[in-house]
C-alpha cells in the first residue's frame, strides 16, 4: 500500500460490535431524551429480541412509538407514513432496527423530522442542510452496512430506478452491531445480504482514485479509492469469503455470523467513503424493473462489471484473490482472472442468479437499462474504467446472456459489436 495516498474515514460517533451488545441500547438512547420513534418492519416488530429491547427502553424512561411499516426495497410511501408517525409521537430520536430498508428508512425519516420537506428535496449528494436528530441503528442482516454509511436509498415510483440521498449528516450517532440478531435470518436473505456486502467491498477497493487535493473530501461524499478504505475493504473481503457460505448453510453458527457481520460493517465503512460503482448503477434500474432484492442484483452483476474493469484493475483483483485465499499462481493477469472466477463461484454456491435474465429482465429492455444506469452519475464517475454508452451496453448484454467473452479484448463477438 502507498501510504502517501489520501485516507479518509467517516463513521458513527460510537460503533459497538459484539454478541449481546443490543443490551446496551437503552443506556445509549438515554443520552438523547425521553421520546423515540422505532423504525422497523412487521416481522421484526414481533421478534422477542425486539420486544426485549423496547421493554428496556421503556424501563429507562424512554417513551417509544413503533413504526413497523417499512417494506422491502423501501418504497417512498413508507417514508411518508413513518414521518407522520414520528411527528405524532414528538420523537426526539430515531432508532432503526432491521435490515437495510429499515435502517435507510430511519435515516430519511430522521432527516424529514429535522429539516422538513419531502425526500425528493434531498436526492443526490450534499443536499442535507445540517445535522439531523440522533440516530441509533441496529442491523439484523449482514449486508447493506447502512448502520455506518452516509447514504440511504429508496424506490420513488416517479422514477424508473432507485435513488439515493447522500450526506455525512445521515451517519448515525450510534451503531450497535450484534451478530446474535442475525441468527434468525433465513438462508436466502443471508445469501443476498452477504453477497451485497461483498460487492460493497470489491467496488470500494476498486473505485477510481482521484487526485488527493485538500478539498476532495469536502466536495464529494464518496471520494474514491483511498488508503483507509482499502484496508477496510480487503479485510471485509477476507471475512466474507471465508464465512458467507457457512452462514447460508449453518445459520446457527454464531462464530461465522459474527465474522460475517464484522465483514459487512467493514465493507460499509469502506464504501461509505470510497463509494460504489457500475454494479450498483446497473442494479438500480434492474431492481426497479424486476422488483428483486438489491443484493441479488448487484451480486449477479459483479462478475460482469469486474470483467469489464479488469484492464484497469488487474493488480487490485490479484489482491482481492489473495484476500480470498487463492494461491498466487501465474502472472498478475491470471491472478485477476482467478479472482473474478472465485467471486462468481462463491455467489453461485450461495444461490445468486447467474444472469439478469434470471432476475426477470426481458431482452427488449436492455437498452433502457443501459441508458438509465449511465444516468447514475455519482456511481459512474467512480468506476475505475471509463464507461460510455457502448461499454455499458456490453456489460448489460453480457450480464443478460451470461457470456463473459463479450467483455474480453479478444472476443470476436465483441468485435462484431464495435
Amino acid at each position: 500500500m502507498d501510504f502517501t495516498n489520501l485516507g479518509v474515514m467517516r463513521a458513527p460517533r460510537h460503533l459497538v460490535f459484539g454478541a449481546g451488545q443490543r443490551g446496551a441500547l437503552a443506556r445509549h438512547a438515554g443520552v438523547f431524551g425521553t421520546r423515540a420513534l422505532i423504525v422497523t418492519d412487521t416481522r421484526m416488530a414481533r421478534d422477542k429480541d425486539f420486544l426485549q429491547m423496547r421493554q428496556a427502553l421503556e424501563a429507562q424512561g424512554i417513551a417509544t412509538q413503533v413504526f413497523d411499516g417499512v417494506a422491502a426495497e423501501l418504497p417512498l410511501s413508507c417514508i411518508e407514513a413513518g414521518a407522520k408517525a414520528g411527528r405524532a409521537a414528538g420523537a426526539r430520536m430515531i432508532i432503526g432496527i432491521g435490515g437495510g430498508s429499515c435502517l435507510d428508512a430511519a435515516k430519511i425519516i430522521g432527516l424529514l423530522l429535522s429539516h422538513g420537506g419531502a425526500p425528493q428535496d434531498y436526492y443526490g449528494e450534499y443536499k442535507v442542510p445540517g445535522p439531523i436528530m440522533p440516530l441509533i441503528l441496529l442491523p439484523t442482516t449482514s449486508g447493506t452496512g447502512s448502520e455506518v454509511t452516509p447514504v440511504a436509498v429508496l424506490d420513488d415510483p416517479q422514477r424508473a430506478m432507485k435513488i439515493g440521498i447522500a450526506s455525512p449528516h445521515l451517519i448515525p450517532e450510534i451503531a450497535i452491531c450484534d451478530p446474535e440478531l442475525t441468527l434468525s435470518c433465513p438462508p436466502g436473505l443471508t445469501a443476498a445480504s452477504g453477497a451485497d456486502a461483498m460487492t460493497h467491498a470489491i467496488e470500494a477497493f476498486t473505485t477510481l482514485r482521484r487526485p488527493a487535493d485538500s478539498g476532495l473530501s469536502l466536495d464529494h461524499v464518496f471520494i474514491g479509492k483511498n488508503a483507509i478504505s482499502d484496508s477496510l475493504a480487503l479485510e471485509a473481503i477476507r471475512l466474507i469469503a471465508a464465512n458467507l457460505a457457512r452462514c447460508v448453510s449453518h445459520g446457527d453458527d454464531l462464530e461465522a455470523r459474527s465474522a460475517m457481520m464484522l465483514g459487512s460493517t467493514l465493507a460499509g465503512l469502506a464504501f461509505g467513503v470510497a463509494g460504489t460503482a457500475a454494479a450498483h448503477a446497473i442494479q438500480y434500474p434492474v431492481g426497479a424493473m424486476t422488483h428483486t432484492a438489491h443484493g441479488l442484483g448487484v451480486a449477479t452483476l459483479m462478475p460482469y462489471v469486474m470483467a469489464w474493469n479488469r484492464p484497469s484493475c488487474e493488480t487490485d483483483f490479484a489482491r482481492i484473490g489473495a484476500a480470498m485465499g487463492l494461491a498466487a499462481s501465474g502472472d498478475t493477469s491470471r491472478q485477476a482472472e482467478a479472482a473474478i472466477a472465485a467471486i462468481a463461484a462463491l455467489f453461485a454456491q450461495v444461490g445468486i442468479p447467474a444472469t439478469i435474465a434470471q432476475l426477470g429482465v426481458p431482452e427488449d429492455r436492455l437498452d433502457e437499462i443501459a441508458r438509465l444506469a449511465l444516468s447514475a452519475e455519482r456511481l459512474i464517475k467512480n468506476n475505475p474504467r471509463m464507461l460510455d454508452a457502448e461499454g455499458m451496453d456490453r456489460i448489460v448484454r453480457a450480464a443478460h446472456s451470461g457470456d463473459l467473452d463479450l467483455l474480453t479484448a479478444t472476443s470476436p463477438r465483441k468485435a462484431a459489436l464495435q
